[in-house]
């Protein structure tokens, strides 16, 4: 009985030695834990900016107020009745 005892307290004993300071142990599950904390943090960011950019689309295809408003901004395009006022300072008319 004792033998019995002595065998089954040294096997696990082997067994909890990987588990503890093995290469696929517990170390190797926090180091897991971190990457897929990083990766869930990405995801959320690459989330925002896909939601920023499909409200964007839809603004696009749905109304013309953000093609005029890229249109002005980007080509300087005015609308027929619109004109266009540049300010320049005293340091660009200079140069």
């Amino acid at each position: 009985m004792r033998l019995l005892l002595l065998v089954l307290l040294l096997a696990s004993i082997a067994i909890q030695i990987p588990l503890r300071w093995g290469g696929s142990g517990y170390a190797q599950v926090d180091v897991l834990a971190q990457q897929l904390e990083q990766q869930l943090q990405r995801n959320k960011a690459l989330e925002a900016r896909n939601n920023a950019m499909q409200a964007e689309i839809d603004d696009l295809r749905d109304g013309t107020e953000a093609l005029e408003e890229r249109a002005r901004v980007l080509l300087n395009l005015l609308a027929d009745d619109e004109y266009l006022i540049q300010i320049v300072s005293d340091k660009e008319q200079g140069e």
